[in-house]
């Protein structure tokens, strides 16, 4: 994780508002957040950080958090429109800031168009993300969400705030990533609670900023992802029509945050858009196996053992994987609760390691599933990412206990090892195109 920049605290009235600054690049760019925000939080997922840094490259990067959200002042009711602009514009005086871009995410949408339209001396450019002029669907404005499906939220938060609330359809990508669930409810519960939540939703419900768009003279930016579920492409395609001279462009994704599923495209963009150059902001690629594994039944073993003991053969477990990744040359990514994602610069080493730990851990009464994936990863910081990450998950899933299970791409990469294989047959593998055929190791 890197190191997470300086907080500071700007007035606007007799409120405290949080802000950081990163970078020194010629353009300030100031971020505004959408629905929950925590400047801190944001820093410990790898995909946002490195979002984060890259967008550093070319700009001095402002970053902040709303009243009534993560380290700012939390006063009562969620702010308005136009508080929300004044807590803008008193951020952008503390960090020395005349003039500049707004990149206006999801809920921060309206409130920069607002800005923007009120104040072009201080706005020198606006890129709605992910947005909206208005939340709900009306009589001749086609683009909104149903009542109900927001009253429906009201009822999840109020249930399940807390967890990962809503991420199937804010990162559907990263939605069966455990560390990233994780994180993603660490975000929420610490951006606010549940009321505040709740009253941000019934704020949103009322936010109508369309007679604002025609009023808007700095050059803009729209972007948005064409499979968005939060917030649907046309509300974008509506927005760059509506503001004069905008130029819109529809991204290729399913995901609502920046973030992930193809962040670099979201940087290019904003950068040309903002400096006239286009640099490739894309992470290292490389050909890597990506192994899973998983211990079967740990929820029943915990609640049979106890905390403190269970903490103990987890312990030894999570040494016993290490020293077999030490044997094989495998490079421990992270920890996913009872499981490790690992990657080899080789599909038999990935193998015969796997083969060793399901062995290995049986010693502590353990058993483990395991599966294996060899294709083009990203690497994002200490992280990756990519759709060989999904695929090795997918095949991992279907594992028995103590099976160590590959997909074609692996057994085919091995042929001539001497490892064996008994044909499992083929998947359809939850978000990956096309039948997978899979395979059990037999003999490594």
């Amino acid at each position: 994780m890197p190191a997470i920049p300086k907080t500071r605290y700007a007035r606007s009235g007799e409120l405290q508002i949080a802000y950081q600054v990163v970078g020194d690049g010629p353009v300030d760019l100031v971020l505004v957040p959408g629905f929950v925000s925590h400047m801190e939080v944001i820093w410990e997922e790898p995909s946002a950080a490195t979002f984060l840094e890259h967008l550093a490259q070319f700009s001095r990067l402002i970053l902040f958090d709303k009243r009534g959200m993560g380290l700012s002042d939390r006063p009562g009711p969620p702010a308005t429109l136009e508080q929300g602009m004044d807590d803008l514009l008193a951020v952008m005086d503390a960090a020395g800031c005349e003039r500049a871009a707004l990149l206006g995410v999801s809920e921060g949408g309206p409130m920069s168009m607002l800005c923007a339209a009120s104040h072009p001396d201080r706005v020198s450019a606006l890129i709605p993300y992910g947005t909206y002029s208005r939340l709900l669907e009306v009589d001749g404005y086609d683009y909104g969400v149903p009542e109900e499906v927001i009253d429906s939220l009201f009822e999840t938060i109020a249930e399940d705030w807390g967890g990962p609330v809503a991420i199937n359809i804010w990162s559907p990508t990263k939605a069966d990533d455990p560390q990233y669930r994780e994180w993603w409810a660490r975000l929420l519960r610490l951006g606010t609670s549940p009321r505040g939540a709740t009253d941000l939703l019934a704020l949103y419900k009322e936010v109508d900023v369309r007679p604002v768009l025609e009023t808007i003279t700095v050059p803009t930016l729209v972007l948005h992802r064409n499979r968005d579920i939060v917030v649907q492409v046309g509300a974008g395609r509506f927005l760059a029509e509506s503001i004069p001279g905008a130029r819109f462009v529809e991204l290729d994704g399913d995901d609502h945050v920046p973030w992930t599923d193809s962040w670099q495209r979201v940087v290019e963009e904003i950068e040309e858009f903002l400096t006239g150059q286009r640099h490739a902001h894309g992470v290292d690629r490389v050909l890597a196996t990506v192994m899973f594994t998983d211990i079967v039944g740990s929820t029943e073993s915990a609640a049979r053992l106890g905390d403190r003991r269970w903490g103990d053969v987890i312990a030894r477990h999570d040494e016993l994987v290490r020293r077999q990744l030490d044997r094989y040359r495998g490079r421990p990514v992270k920890t996913l609760g009872d499981g490790f994602l690992a990657t080899f610069d080789g599909p038999a080493r990935a193998i015969r390691c796997a083969h060793e730990i399901s062995e290995a851990v049986r010693t502590l009464g353990l058993e483990v599933r395991a599966g294996l994936h060899t294709g083009e990863c990203e690497l994002v910081g200490d992280d990756v990412a990519g759709m060989a990450i999904n695929i090795g998950a997918r095949v991992s899933a279907l594992a028995e206990p103590g099976e160590v299970l590959v997909s074609g791409t692996v057994k085919d990469l091995v042929y001539g090892s001497g490892i064996e294989f008994a044909d499992r047959g083929e998947h359809q593998l939850k978000g990956v195109p096309g039948d997978w055929r899979v395979y059990a190791v037999e003999s490594a």
